[in-house]
């Protein structure tokens, strides 16, 4: 494995065979992947932070984040790797930034697996996650009250029961977040719209959990009527961190999945 830093992005590159894009979602990093590489080792592996999300500084330009910002950024991390086409594999905000990728530059993607996945935020929830990016400005304290609340709020209650050291790794994980660039990222998913998704055409895996309260499976199930031959996997007992609170399911989706490619 090799970390590099390739146009301002911090990426984690491994693995042989055909690239495979791992795109986190809001308050993640590359570390949203660790517990499913195992079903992932016939890939080149690219896990990049996002733009001002954990070890990648905000834009040196200082243009403020944004949906297009972000696929943007991916697409000229592969361009700097010399990749031509690639699987994405994404999570929550991600999983926005992949189906726009998908959809401006349809040739880039041969496939989409989507974990927690949003088309776009509902319209309720649009003034809270703006709060959210003004709260994160308030800096290291503010920080910890925003995980506090995610881990309370997008667990399931089994997790809660059953696995601490998730909730310990999901509190973690957006602590470490840098403030402004956390408030950034909050407030590009927070003006975020639906890609064109009747126009995506590749294989796409969609995976939920029963109690996500930021993609329930009935919003999950109206992307899947958008998305033709789209396959849809609830998992039970799971929240929002899919990867980290139902890993060897969500491994198991994964090889059925880049199976049925083959």
């Amino acid at each position: 494995m090799t970390t590099q830093v390739l146009n301002g992005l911090t990426v984690e590159v491994d693995g042989e065979g055909e690239a495979l894009l791992c795109i986190h979602g809001l308050g993640g990093s590359s570390n949203n992947w660790t517990p499913v590489l195992p079903a992932l080792g016939a890939f080149r592996r690219i896990r990049p932070d996002l733009p001002g999300s954990a070890r990648s500084p905000l834009p040196a330009d200082g243009a403020a984040l944004s949906i297009d910002g972000y696929v943007d950024a991916m697409l000229r991390l592969l361009s700097a790797l010399d990749i031509a086409s690639v699987h994405v594999m994404a999570h929550s905000l991600g999983t926005i930034v992949a189906q726009h990728l998908a959809v401006r530059s349809p040739g880039a993607v041969k496939s989409l697996a989507l974990f927690g996945p949003l088309a776009a935020p509902p319209d309720a929830a649009r003034p809270n996650i703006a709060a959210r990016a003004n709260a994160a400005r308030g800096g290291a304290a503010a920080m910890q009250e925003i995980a506090d609340a995610i881990v309370k709020g997008a667990t399931s209650t089994q997790t809660k029961e059953q696995q601490p050291a998730v909730l310990a790794l999901v509190r973690e994980g957006v602590m470490r977040q840098p403030p402004e660039g956390y408030a950034q990222s909050c407030a590009a998913l927070a003006d975020a719209q639906s890609a064109a998704l009747e126009r995506l055409d590749v294989p796409t895996l969609l995976v939920t959990g029963d109690q996500d309260g930021v993609a329930p499976v009935a919003n999950v199930q109206a992307m899947q009527a958008r998305i033709a031959g789209s396959r849809l996997v609830v998992l039970e007992g799971c929240g929002h961190w899919t990867t980290f609170e139902q890993p060897q399911r969500c491994m198991q989706a994964l090889e059925a999945f880049y199976a049925a490619l083959r």
